[in-house]
């Protein structure tokens, strides 16, 4: 199968909208580049600088998507280059907004997206490797071998960042867990090498299903997760001690009320994916479920926030 690339110019601020738009239209994989995932905050909160490539402008980011070549597929285009030049109608700045559009095969994406990922530490000994990388770990390391396909999730992004950090933190021995929204299944692997001992990994997305089972394998979790396609948290039937839902403010909300309900007494509630603005949003939302918020963190333009069930729930 050939796929279409389509590459948006565009700002951090509309970078979740955009990425929205992609995957209600079908995108079957989208890669965020945000300069801003050059900025690591430091504990004494000054800011600290990776190596950054030379020329990076810190007002651009860059969401590309890829969808399958098919029939009507530049009826489909059009409906998403007028979706994007409509959200300034919503506060957005889009930036230049430019879009370019190419023809990728399935051999030169095999190859190209590899370019993206490097061997990442989070926390305070978690590891994200690159399937095709050579890593010696350290005895108290977790590592997670990814091959994240077209599959959304790598550890690169602010929002991912947040809710490893937070799992590692929160996540004890013998948890039962839900990833809602699972993508490359990295925050499942996360749980299961953290210490639980059941996971259920979900997600909508036939790619990101596929994906989120082969790195599984890859890992050798297959007795501890479990991936299921869905959109709703509605087909778990047993209490949980922690979800985690690294998606879209919107969505967070939705599922909420369902998440207060699986949550044991005292579970823990990580959402990520949230942008600044929206960020009040899910917290009246989310409290008003029964949650209390235990803290949130914020990197870039993105929040995490971490609720517990309350014990009166």
């Amino acid at each position: 199968m050939d796929w279409i690339e389509i590459k948006v110019d565009t700002t951090t601020e509309a970078v979740e909208a955009i990425t929205g738009i992609f995957y209600e239209k079908g995108a079957q994989g989208v890669v965020i580049e945000d300069p801003k995932d050059f900025l690591r905050p430091k504990e004494d909160g000054d800011w600290d600088y990776m190596e950054v490539p030379e020329g990076l402008d810190f007002e651009k980011a860059v969401v590309t998507a890829y969808l399958p070549e098919k029939e009507g597929i530049y009826d489909i285009i059009s409906e998403i280059e007028n979706k994007i030049k409509k959200l300034p109608e919503y506060g957005l700045n889009i930036g230049t907004g430019k879009i370019t559009i190419n023809s990728v095969s399935d051999t030169d994406w095999a190859n190209e997206w590899k370019k993206y990922y490097d061997i990442l530490h989070i926390g305070k000994k978690i590891v994200i490797k690159p399937s095709w990388k050579e890593y010696f770990k350290k005895e108290e390391e977790v590592v997670i071998e990814l091959d994240p396909g077209m599959a959304f999730g790598t550890g690169t992004h602010e929002t991912t960042v947040m809710c490893l950090e937070f799992i590692e933190k929160y996540i004890k021995d013998g948890f039962q867990v839900i990833d809602f929204g699972c993508g490359s299944g990295i925050l499942s692997i996360a749980s299961a090498k953290l210490g639980a001992n059941r996971v259920f990994a979900i997600d909508k997305d036939e790619v990101a299903v596929k994906v989120t089972k082969e790195n599984v394998d890859r890992n050798g979790l297959n007795h501890i997760i479990e991936v299921k396609a869905a959109d709703t948290l509605d087909i778990i039937k047993e209490k949980v001690d922690l979800i985690v839902s690294n998606i879209i403010a919107d969505v967070i909300i939705k599922v909420s009320d369902k998440a207060a309900f699986l949550l044991k007494e005292k579970g823990i509630f990580i959402a990520s994916g949230i942008v600044k603005d929206k960020k009040e949003k899910v917290k009246q939302a989310v409290i008003e479920k029964g949650f209390i918020l235990l803290e949130e963190q914020v990197k870039g333009d993105w929040v995490a926030l971490v609720f517990m069930k309350n014990a009166d729930q």
